[in-house]
């Protein structure tokens, strides 16, 4: 059975410091689920855990006591709806989650490709070369991927965002078509082994023609690896929520994927 776009697991609310909308409220993402047919949704503002040393000033804002504003969530007949966060690793690949605090959370996003934040996911060295970022590329993942994490409800979110090498869409691609296929291939059958669940980021995935196979290539590999995939709109306003389930079904027809490949979080 065809691979169906019935669920959305990344979607940012006010509470998110990149996104600030009022608009952009757990009533209107509800809304959201309901006319799109999703059956299962999952709210994941920024979070850096107060339990974890070394957050940004940025991440120091968003702990515990800010995202649960969006607390209690709104049950809604027929929609699963989970209260997550997407946190991140530093340059020195510690995760922002302490372990104790997954218990807190029904899934948690980890970004590895967050390389815009010079100074907390990356050296000043680090971020002049391109060569160097796609090496982190593959860094990151594997020490992600090395931590004692609880992978079943873990999903590693947009491995091919442009803010991997974020100066220009040339050097995105670039640092895409450096990434070694036989690293790629070790990475995704460690994560198909751990259970991890990989995304497919709307935003991610609304690449060129001539993009295509560079954005796709891990995908295809993970795919081939045994990995499950889940669906992200990675939404931080009402407009972003709506364009994503047909970017979405589109990729499902490039990959071919089934139900088998999808990822479900245990909580």
């Amino acid at each position: 059975m065809k691979f169906t776009a019935d669920h959305d697991l990344h979607i940012h609310t006010h509470l998110s410091l990149c996104s600030g909308d009022p608009a952009q409220n757990v009533s209107a993402i509800c809304e959201y689920a309901e006319k799109q047919g999703l059956s299962r949704i999952c709210i994941t503002d920024h979070f850096w855990d107060s339990k974890v040393p070394g957050a940004s000033d940025w991440y120091k804002l968003q702990d515990m006591e800010h995202i649960s504003a969006s607390l209690p969530i709104q049950k809604l007949c027929g929609i699963d709806v989970l209260f997550g966060c997407e946190t991140d690793m530093d340059r020195f690949f510690t995760v922002g989650v302490d372990k104790s605090t997954f218990e807190d959370f029904d899934f948690v996003l980890i970004p590895t490709t967050h390389l815009h934040m010079t100074g907390f996911t990356l050296s000043e060295e680090d971020a002049q070369s391109l060569d160097r970022r796609a090496e982190l590329w593959v860094e990151r993942f594997d020490g992600l991927l090395k931590c004692d994490l609880p992978f079943e409800k873990v999903g590693i979110a947009h491995l091919t965002c442009s803010l991997t090498a974020p100066a220009s869409r040339e050097d995105y691609i670039a640092v895409l078509n450096m990434l070694p296929e036989a690293e790629m291939e070790r990475l995704f059958s460690r994560a198909a082994e751990l259970g991890v669940g990989i995304e497919l980021n709307a935003y991610d995935m609304r690449y060129a023609p001539e993009e295509e196979e560079a954005v796709l290539r891990p995908f295809r590999i993970a795919k081939a690896a045994g990995c499950k995939f889940f669906c992200g709109s990675d939404a931080h306003h009402p407009e972003s929520l709506y364009f994503a389930k047909e970017v979405f079904e589109r990729v499902i027809d490039v990959l071919g994927l089934c139900e088998s490949d999808k990822f479900i979080p245990k909580k």
